[in-house]
């Protein structure tokens, strides 16, 4: 396999910053490199690790996870959700405007918010090295970084106009840092609906009915909600559509994709996808 564009990675280096010691990096052949010295191999796959070798909290998802998740995503059954995100990030934008997704697993919600916005610029951050190799090809103007969000995000002060959190654990503090300051948080969480006729029969991990007054807690003193936007549909799935859910997700840890309870659904199973898009502007 030939060594993935990492033109995208190259054009945005400045606005990362090395995980080492916080100065900019800059591109020089396949490697990024800071004004200390600390120097970051880009990956044939086309991806930059930011890692610093500090143990992290956060379990990443494995190949199998992602691949369940692709087939899934790439059916279509989320793409209402997928523009629910992109519109709430916006398409004014200009040619400088960069947008970063935490925890992008795939890349599919950022390269449908690039797609949206012909003019801006990608980073897609996650801690799964899987992850990172699906993300380089995710989308042309997409950058691919390996780090742990939760150890701090490796993104200069003030240098991004949208960073997005869709079913993804967040950094609020670290979000609102590297923000421009008009600009905008956009996080998708479930609720308490949503696929709601799978996790009773399946055992899949449920929606913690508190989760909006826990988001709201974690954004007080740095994000000002501006905008919620309910996405709710009913989706038809199959049972291999019904097997890539359990495998994309936690459940996927104790519930297996060839469980006999999966083959017991109906091959057209009506199944609900409900999810709040909510925005958020720096306090």
């Amino acid at each position: 396999m030939s060594p993935a564009d990492t033109s995208a990675l190259t054009a945005l280096a400045g606005l990362l910053a090395c995980p080492e010691c916080a100065l900019g990096l800059e591109p020089h052949a396949r490697v990024l490199r800071c004004g200390h010295g600390h120097s970051f191999d880009i990956a044939k796959q086309g991806y930059v690790s930011l890692l610093t070798g500090a143990s992290t909290k956060m379990t990443g998802d494995t190949a199998a996870m992602l691949d369940a998740r692709a087939a899934f995503q790439g059916g279509g059954h989320f793409a209402p959700i997928a523009a629910a995100v992109a519109e709430a990030v916006g398409s004014d934008a200009h040619a400088s405007d960069t947008v970063l997704e935490v925890g992008a697993g795939t890349g599919y919600y950022l390269a449908g918010a690039l797609d949206a916005a012909p003019s801006t610029l990608g980073i897609a951050l996650d801690v799964a090295k899987p992850a990172a190799r699906r993300c380089a090809r995710a989308h042309p103007r997409a950058a691919s970084v390996l780090a742990d969000a939760w150890s701090g995000l490796p993104v200069r002060d003030g240098t991004l106009r949208a960073v997005l959190s869709v079913f993804a654990p967040r950094n609020p503090a670290e979000v609102a840092r590297v923000l421009a300051e008009n600009g905008r948080f956009v996080v998708a969480t479930p609720t308490e609906r949503h696929l709601a006729e799978l996790v009773g029969p399946l055992g899949m991990v449920t929606v913690d009915p508190d989760k909006d007054r826990r988001l709201d807690t974690a954004m007080s003193g740095h994000f000002v909600a501006v905008d919620r936007v309910l996405v709710e549909y009913p989706m038809k799935l199959t049972k291999g559509d019904v097997a890539n859910v359990v495998g994309m997700g936690p459940s996927a840890h104790h519930v297996g994709t060839e469980d006999s309870r999966i083959a017991a659904f109906a091959d057209a199973t009506e199944v609900t996808a409900s999810v709040v898009v909510s925005s958020y502007r720096p306090a």
